[in-house]
């Protein structure tokens, strides 16, 4: 995967992950899947 697509990914999941963490109620197991794709994302273009 290109680093731009990933790049668009990741920008996209942490605007999904802040947009449910606002919401009142949100699916705790969707955003703890979403998290770790950001991880993954992260450790794929060695931001950690």
């Amino acid at each position: 995967m290109s680093i731009n697509q990933i790049e668009s990914n990741l920008e996209a999941i942490t605007q999904t992950i802040a947009y449910l963490e606002k919401q009142e109620v949100c699916d705790e197991n969707l955003l703890k899947e979403l998290k770790k794709e950001r991880d993954k994302l992260l450790k794929d273009i060695n931001l950690i």
